[in-house]
């Protein structure tokens, strides 16, 4: 099961998965994207790719990476239910507490 909360904690990992949903790009290109070192994006890279958000394609020396949109879309979804769920709870507590409080 992909941590989507693992996945976009991070601002470079939430820049990767944006740059990727536009097109493919290569671990170079998105470099360059950054003021960060090689090592530190293939970092991100990987754990994109361990949480299957990310797309990978080899092309001889290459690897070209893009966003895996139906995992990316399967995630999201469960991601506003459980906010959803979250929120609906504080607004009960609260509604309760007032309720209370006119009460007194």
């Amino acid at each position: 099961m992909t941590d989507i909360y693992r996945a976009i904690a991070d601002p470079i990992r939430r820049k990767i998965l944006l740059m990727t949903s536009q097109r493919e790009y290569n671990q170079s290109e998105i470099v360059h994207s950054f003021s960060i070192s090689q090592p530190a994006i293939k970092k991100h890279l990987s754990i994109l790719l361990e949480e299957n958000l990310l797309e990978e394609r080899r092309e001889g020396k290459f690897c070209y990476y893009k966003l895996n949109e139906s995992v990316f879309h399967l995630h999201f979804k469960q991601l506003q239910q459980e906010l959803g769920i979250i929120l609906e709870q504080k607004l009960m507590n609260l509604k309760n507490f007032l309720e209370e409080d006119d009460h007194r």
